[in-house]
């Protein structure tokens, strides 16, 4: 099996499972990613080739694109460019190079080599679980797609669709966030324990009773764009410091105790005595103990929110973290909300018991989904064909 993995850490991690599950099996594992991503796997049974471009390199070639687009140019087109372009040819050849014939294609739902190289070998291929697919409107990623193919010599596909041998997911079907264009998943629980062996800071667990505890974070692609000096693809030219002022502006006045996960980002605002600046948290295991999630939105958080029960209140900065947003608040998973509205909103959530009543039905819908130790193995070694 080869996976192929781009853009942020938290893409890698959808994929560390599914690569574990197959550790003990007779199956060989090849992880093709960034270099930069390339340390998420250092316990998985693979062999790592970093041979795709980094998000940060990366960005120098999608912003020239998206300008190209125009002014106030089609979300969905854009975010089809930033994950459709040129790049994808040389990423195949790199892919040819360093992998190798394989049988089965395990790609991150962003990432496009990994479907074009399977094309070539004639081979299955099947997303990871990702936001980016969510918003990946085959109507615009097609004809994008099809240029690739031709400069590659390969022919296009009989069916648009960009997951003809189905996809993977660790969301409960009843409590989606797929767009109808997808069809439905292998659906497993998310995984509670990506990151092995870690634990709380002794100062969490010396935090005081009593009190609302709540987790804040912008991910890990923001300060990946901060560090790259380029726009946020799909989203407004902004600072992507500003998310983090205004998130520790409304935590100074929300009456909790609240951890927010930097990434490194330096603010600007002087936090209360109540509002814990960290660089990092070991996210899963703080959120068995939280009140309430404040979340940009991304998939991989959504996730490990609802695997654990918790309430989010939704703050997007940028791409599908938007969609992801909505999909909570009409789920009834928690709210929606902009810098202006995020402390009102974040009280309100702590204080719902509607919101946190369904935010039980969803973890119990993703604690009856199979595992993925144990059921991922058969998945891939199932006789595939397309479309069935």
């Amino acid at each position: 099996m080869l996976t192929t993995v781009t853009g942020s850490p938290s893409h890698a991690r959808a994929a560390l499972p599914f690569v574990r599950a197959l550790e003990g099996t007779d199956h060989e594992v090849v992880v093709a990613c960034p270099p930069d991503l390339a340390s998420v796997f250092d316990d998985a049974p693979a062999r790592v080739e970093p041979v795709l471009t980094p998000m940060s390199e990366a960005a120098a070639r999608f912003v020239p694109q998206i300008e190209a687009l125009g002014p106030d140019p089609d979300p969905a087109a854009v975010v089809a460019r930033v994950f459709g372009g040129e790049h994808l040819v040389d990423e195949v050849r790199a892919l040819r190079s360093a992998c190798g014939p394989v049988d089965l294609v395990l790609r991150d739902g962003g990432e496009f080599a990994g479907l074009l190289y399977a094309e070539e070998l004639g081979v299955p291929h099947l997303p990871a679980p990702s936001g980016a697919a969510h918003v990946l409107d085959p109507a615009h990623l097609g004809p994008l797609l099809d240029e690739r193919r031709t400069a590659l010599g390969l022919p296009r596909p009989t069916s648009d669709s960009l997951t003809p041998y189905g996809r993977l997911d660790c969301m409960p079907p009843s409590f989606s966030f797929a767009p109808d264009w997808l069809p439905e998943p292998f659906a497993f629980r998310q995984d509670d324990e990506v990151d092995r062996g870690g634990r709380l800071p002794e100062w969490v667990a010396a935090l005081p009773d009593g009190r609302p505890l709540v987790l804040a974070s912008l991910g890990t692609a923001l300060p990946m764009m901060q560090n790259s000096g380029r726009t946020p693809p799909g989203g407004p030219p902004a600072d992507p410091a500003a998310g983090l002022r205004a998130l520790v502006t409304a935590a100074n006045a929300v009456d909790a105790e609240i951890v927010v996960a930097t990434g490194g980002l330096e603010c600007d605002v002087e936090p209360a005595p109540h509002v814990h600046l960290e660089r990092w948290v070991p996210q899963p295991l703080l959120l068995q103990v939280t009140d309430a999630l404040v979340t940009h939105g991304g998939y991989n958080t959504v996730r490990e929110a609802v695997r654990h029960g918790v309430p989010m209140v939704a703050f997007p900065q940028f791409g599908d973290q938007f969609a992801s947003a909505g999909r909570i608040e009409s789920l009834g998973l928690g709210r929606q909300v902009d810098g202006d509205s995020l402390a009102e909103g974040l009280t309100a959530v702590l204080a719902d018991a509607v919101v946190r009543g369904r935010a039980r039905a969803a973890q119990r819908a993703m604690l009856a989904l199979p595992a993925i130790d144990a059921d991922w193995p058969a998945v891939v070694d199932r006789r595939w064909s397309r479309d069935g």
